[in-house]
């Protein structure tokens, strides 16, 4: 056992950026963003969020990107090097590292049900089955049917084939071409999208909604928290795929720049769905007030069923959609495979074999039940994932080393304000997602 020296390595900084874009954009931008940002008054609820994407980009994201570069592995060898660093046994370490992958595993069985359902709903919008049904009701039975116990099947093995395939490429070949070719052409889709509806009668009423802000409601508790929640979960910390991905990229490379620019794109896509759905909605005259895959399923093929160019319309959506969905995907599967490669010295092919025939049959298994899963991996898994990653990087790392590592590619040494930010603001946070996450039921 043991680590592989000859670790791949992204082939450009662009490709790097692109793959941590392509894992932080998924579902939580399109069905869940939107919503929040109607619930909470629009523009009262984009300013905190905005807020708060600054302060974990710059401490979360360089972080857990820094880290992974910095040991060259995945959670397992990064927590373990950080002990060893410490002079502490590196066994705890290691288990400790366990904990980001079997929340990334579990999350991407789960993510593998939802892909299958994009990839059904993709093909039925050139089919015509997706906007076959006459009314929401007729909607919501079809979704009803898709989403029950071995409901998809066929369609989620495509998924999983899809997905498996890009990973058995490798890191350049397969996870960096795949973004760099469906990140530019989502956000293409998306804005194309935005644009047609700018130009439909009545979708004026969601832009005003969007960009007001309530000067009495932008101080209340609850929209902070959740703006805080959908910031932590948007961004896919977790000391998961950020670690992994950080591992493959070269020490040349400007972290704190990367970071800015993966914060960025992921808050325009989270923006510009918003920019699509509250107008869109407006049109009908309609109310967003309920996400999830109900949303995406159900009210949205519900509202391009009776507007102009609908099917059209219905293709772009879930062309975007898919890609969004693939790239969260390969990258949730990735350090899993990583693991096995790192631990035990499996070929990429072996790794992503034995993976994909345990994440599949899993998958299978779980697809009436997707939702409560999914609830249970985010809330009580995942953000404790950050916080071991947080505490390992800025804690037993230390201040110095964190300082030595971000500077690397920089003309300008990091500053000091790296240790209030990361070792205080972002560890706090960690534990305040997590216990707002239990006593609330879930903030992302």
């Amino acid at each position: 056992m043991g680590e592989t020296n000859n670790r791949e390595q992204f082939a450009s900084r662009w490709g790097f950026i692109m793959s941590c874009i392509g894992s932080a954009i998924g579902m939580g931008n399109i069905w869940l963003f939107p919503t929040r940002v109607s619930a909470y008054g629009g523009g009262t609820f984009i300013v905190p969020y905005l807020i708060c994407v600054i302060l974990l980009g710059y401490s979360g994201i360089i972080g857990e990107i820094g880290l992974g570069r910095g040991t060259k592995s995945g959670s397992i060898g990064a927590f373990s090097k950080a002990m060893i660093h410490a002079g502490k046994d590196e066994k705890l370490g290691k288990i400790l590292g366990l904990v980001p992958v079997v929340a990334s595993l579990l999350l991407a069985i789960g993510y593998t049900v939802v892909t299958g359902w994009i990839v059904k709903y993709w093909i039925g919008s050139f089919t015509g089955a997706t906007l076959a049904p006459i009314n929401v009701e007729g909607f919501g039975a079809a979704f009803g049917a898709t989403a029950s116990s071995f409901g998809n099947t066929g369609f989620q093995i495509l998924a999983a084939v899809i997905a498996f395939g890009i990973l058995t490429a490798g890191i350049a070949n397969g996870i960096e071409k795949t973004n760099m070719i469906m990140m530019p052409l989502f956000y293409a889709l998306f804005i194309g999208l935005a644009v047609y509806v700018y130009f439909q009668p009545g979708s004026e009423a969601g832009y005003s909604y969007i960009f007001s802000i309530n000067t009495d409601k932008i101080f209340s508790p609850e929209v902070w928290i959740f703006a805080l929640g959908q910031a932590f979960f948007s961004l896919s910390l977790g000391g998961s795929g950020t670690v992994i991905y950080g591992s493959y990229l070269s020490d040349t490379e400007d972290v704190l720049s990367t970071a800015k620019y993966i914060a960025f794109f992921d808050t325009l896509a989270a923006v510009t769905a918003s920019l699509v759905i509250i107008p869109a909605m407006a049109t009908a005259g309609q109310q967003l007030d309920s996400g999830g895959p109900g949303l995406m399923f159900v009210n949205l093929p519900n509202l391009f069923n009776g507007m102009k160019g609908g099917p059209i319309v219905t293709i772009v959506f879930f062309t975007a959609v898919l890609f969004a969905a693939i790239t969260s995907l390969i990258n949730l599967y990735e350090l899993s495979i990583a693991t096995l490669q790192d631990t035990f010295n499996f070929s990429r092919a072996k790794a992503v074999m034995v993976i994909a025939v345990l994440g599949l049959s899993v998958s299978l298994l779980i697809q009436g039940i997707v939702g409560e899963w999914m609830d249970i991996v985010s809330i009580y898994i995942n953000p404790l994932g950050a916080f071991i990653a947080g505490v390992m990087f800025y804690w037993v790392f230390g201040i110095d080393y964190v300082k030595d590592e971000l500077s690397k590619g920089r003309l300008q040494p990091v500053g000091n304000w790296i240790e209030p930010l990361g070792k205080y603001a972002f560890v706090g946070i960690t534990i305040l997602v997590y216990i707002l996450g239990i006593v609330m039921g879930g903030i992302g």
